[in-house]
């Protein structure tokens, strides 16, 4: 694992707190965004990598997930709302553009940043994205969940008690992330899940169309949640899309060499991208 300069911050978003973490220094930034339920920490192994390749990484949870605060109401969780706290964390560190990405939950979001603020995205990292071929199978998955938290809340708090007892310096990482991950209170996760799809899951096709953002797409097969058809389908209505096919779910968790160096290599060409841009227009200024 590289290492690299870590900091975490607090911002706020109408009222409620959110956290982050600030890998590395300089002038690229990547805001890297964690999947439903599951804690920023998931991010770490990619943002540590980014950082000692040069860039600027922000790892954050969203409202309702790690350690920023989780409200009762279903109406304060949206896809729209998730993409207005990525803009407040910018805004909080003084960034003006970034490039945005994500897993699952995290790709929707980063949709939702580039739809209704493109001005503030350089690029998007868009693993496992969830559009039209998934919302069944995603209702499927995660509506047993808000039936749990809303009829059977012991359950879930009988889970973050047990899972809270385990030392997470005993585990492996991501049995670490599954732990963090069931450490859940009822009435916030039923919120939650209740929010996001019950709500506009991603931007329409035809607003996907218009995403001009330099996007690398991953996808991966034998998933019904996250099926390798979204991914790449989303490839092709971004104008401006490179997709990459992983072996599996679990290629970037184990092995993850390999999707890891394309994602180094594709924020080096958005930042070499801009810098060219620059040139040009200093150039046609000075015309």
């Amino acid at each position: 694992m590289s290492l690299a300069s870590e900091r975490t911050g607090q911002f706020l978003h109408e009222g409620h707190q959110l956290e982050y973490t600030e890998f590395g220094s300089g002038g690229r930034w990547v805001v890297l965004i964690h999947g439903q339920l599951m804690p920023r920490r998931m991010h770490e192994p990619l943002a540590r990598e980014l950082a000692a390749a040069g860039n600027h990484v922000l790892t954050v949870d969203l409202l309702g997930h790690g350690t920023s605060d989780r409200p009762d109401d279903p109406t304060q969780y949206s896809m729209s709302d998730f993409g207005r706290q990525v803009i407040d964390l910018l805004d909080a560190v003084g960034v003006e553009k970034a490039i945005i990405g994500g897993t699952s939950l995290g790709a929707n979001v980063s949709l939702e940043v580039a739809d209704g603020h493109p001005d503030r995205v350089e690029g998007l990292i868009l693993e496992m994205p969830v559009l039209d071929n998934a919302v069944e199978a995603g209702l499927i998955a995660f509506g047993p969940l808000m039936f749990v938290a809303r009829f059977t809340p012991l359950l879930v708090t009988g889970l973050r008690l047990t899972t809270s007892l385990v030392p997470r310096r005993m585990v492996g990482f991501w049995t670490g992330i599954a732990l963090d991950t069931m450490r859940q209170y009822p009435q916030p996760m039923g919120a939650a899940v209740h929010g996001i799809f019950f709500g506009r899951i991603a931007p329409s096709s035809r607003l996907r169309q218009q995403i001009s953002a330099p996007a690398l797409v991953i996808g991966h097969p034998r998933d019904p949640v996250h099926p390798a058809a979204d991914a790449a389908m989303l490839a092709t209505e971004l104008p401006n899309a490179t997709f990459v096919r992983a072996e599996s779910i679990l290629e970037w968790r184990r092995r993850p060499e390999r999707l890891t160096n394309e994602t180094i290599a594709f924020v080096e060409r958005c930042y070499a991208g801009l810098a060219e841009r620059g040139t040009a227009s200093r150039r046609v200024r000075s015309s």
